[in-house]
């Protein structure tokens, strides 16, 4: 942090490309957003691999380098930078492709402000954007021997190539056999009380003096292979999910009476009548907890259970002979160094400077941002990416690149 003479304000934005209509040029972009100027580019004051954040606070004349959460864009060439809705910037990477030339950078999103309050300071979190929507992750919770696993094995064995877990991270050792990254992500655990410090965690639990939790960067990893994720979670963690920013599909599992669920319990007779009563307490009190108001989108009674998974399937429209998941992958566009954005409503024109003859889909292309989805700390999805033509200056539906 540092001072800076009086006029430095005015003269900052005239240094670098600011707002709309910009140019992008050099490795750096200013955005004013009330009395802080948000200054991107150049390398992180951390690791000059990464663009850095830096905020010029116009009212005390001081620099500030924020706390920067999320996954760090690596430097480019030149970017630019437009500011939506007060609360996040968009950032354009020039000589990149459609897949990783869009992120968010969020300044004042409910996160932020959540995270402001944690670490006692100004945050900045990168957010990737990501062309296309995935489906909704489930979130599927009930008390232990409800039959929720036997549910999710029909629907793992009947759609094989639609759904998808997420791996959970501990901070327990390892046991015979186990890998890391595919039974659990093992790790630290002072990194992963960082990282739970950090918002990197949907829902997280300390179990026999070991952390376990759902990291946002695990659902993410399913929905970028083009699955849809399960998580198979306790109401407590189910709850947590519900305060996060995944938007997801709430379901609850419960058994048709209390009697009914100890009988099936005791018909395992795989533990000891102590584990048992555990069980039935915990099972008491998860029930009370699912069926309060708005928790849980669905509530299932498993008294059948070939009845209670058609209807599982109906809440996710899963019809007689969809068996695999429809996948569109977008088209690749390379977008230059040079380029022109405006925005304009809800959409971003990027003029990428093609030559008079060339073809329109070569040089002009409109985003259309009205369908966002996601955010920090995990992806930002929904982005479309459409063909203009420069001679009319209208969006081409049919050309859009998905």
């Amino acid at each position: 942090m540092g001072e800076a003479p009086a006029f430095f304000a005015d003269s900052l934005l005239g240094d670098f490309p600011n707002g709309v209509d910009l140019k992008s040029k050099g490795h750096k972009t200013a955005i004013c957003i009330g009395s802080k100027i948000y200054v991107i580019g150049g390398a992180d004051h951390e690791s000059t691999a990464v663009i850095g954040v830096q905020i010029f606070e116009k009212s005390s004349g001081e620099w500030i380098n924020p706390t920067v959460l999320g996954t760090k864009p690596k430097v480019s060439n030149g970017h630019s930078a437009v500011l939506l809705n007060g609360d996040r910037i968009l950032v354009i990477k020039g000589n990149s492709k459609s897949d990783g030339c869009f992120w968010f950078l969020e300044v004042g999103t409910p996160f932020i402000r959540e995270q402001e309050k944690t670490h006692g300071n100004e945050v900045v979190a990168w957010s990737k954007g990501v062309l296309g929507n995935v489906k909704k992750p489930i979130v599927i919770s009930g008390p232990s021997g409800v039959g929720k696993g036997t549910l999710i094995s029909e629907l793992m064995k009947e759609f094989p190539s639609m759904f998808g877990f997420s791996v959970s991270h501990t901070t327990r050792a390892p046991r015979e056999k186990e890998q890391n990254g595919f039974h659990y992500h093992f790790s630290d655990c002072s990194v992963m009380e960082r990282e739970i410090k950090d918002g990197k965690f949907l829902e997280f639990a300390s179990v026999h003096g070991n952390l376990y939790g759902t990291s946002v960067e695990a659902v993410e990893v399913v929905a970028d292979a083009g699955k849809r994720c399960i998580l198979d979670i306790d109401v407590q963690g189910a709850r947590s999910v519900r305060a996060s920013s995944l938007d997801a599909i709430f379901i609850f599992i419960s058994p048709p009476s209390f009697e009914e669920l100890e009988k099936r319990l005791r018909a395992r007779a795989t533990e000891t009548e102590e584990q048992i009563q555990k069980r039935l307490r915990n099972a008491r009190a998860e029930l009370e907890q699912g069926k309060s108001s708005g928790l849980f989108d669905h509530i299932l009674v498993n008294d059948d259970l070939e009845s209670c998974y058609e209807n599982l399937k109906n809440i996710l429209g899963l019809t007689e002979g969809v068996k695999t998941a429809h996948k569109t992958y977008p088209e690749l566009v390379d977008l230059p160094v040079e380029h022109l954005v405006s925005k304009t409503d809800q959409k971003i024109l990027i003029n990428c400077g093609a030559g008079e003859y060339q073809k329109a889909s070569d040089n002009m292309y409109v985003l259309d941002l009205s369908l966002l989805k996601g955010g920090a700390p995990g992806r930002t999805r929904g982005l479309n990416l459409f063909v203009t033509n420069p001679s009319t200056d209208r969006v081409n539906v049919d050309n859009q690149l998905s």
